[in-house]
């Protein structure tokens, strides 16, 4: 489902989701701090057929995260990216904790720099 169509236009009201696929939504980037992508994965697989705001989120996690790791990935190898891998993570964490405030709100958030994976 596009940002449009939870957005709405003149014919079609805005979709608002549950609040428990918000409370869901908001879980599929805040556990992340601990699980990596493997809870986004988990989420979005038993989740997409069910609810589109909850696969949504859970993708874009997903995304990040694959994204995230390549990136820390990188800087581990090199050594100029060693000495900047305490701000690759300072904004990954920055960057989760914005996308949980917007699925909190009910709204859709895209990360930025992310290289979308799972389309």
């Amino acid at each position: 489902m596009s940002e449009s169509s939870f957005l709405g236009s003149d014919s079609i009201p805005p979709y608002t989701p549950t609040s428990d696929e918000k409370t869901l939504a908001l879980v599929s980037h805040i556990i992340t701090i601990v699980s990596s992508f493997i809870a986004p994965l988990i989420i979005y697989l038993v989740k997409k057929d069910e609810s589109p705001f909850v696969a949504a989120h859970a993708k874009e996690s997903l995304n990040f995260q694959i994204t995230a790791f390549i990136a820390i990935i990188l800087c581990v190898i090199s050594i100029v990216g060693l000495l900047l891998l305490w701000a690759v993570g300072l904004l990954i964490f920055i960057l989760v904790i914005v996308a949980t405030i917007r699925a909190s709100e009910g709204k859709l958030y895209r990360y930025p720099f992310t290289i979308r994976f799972i389309k």
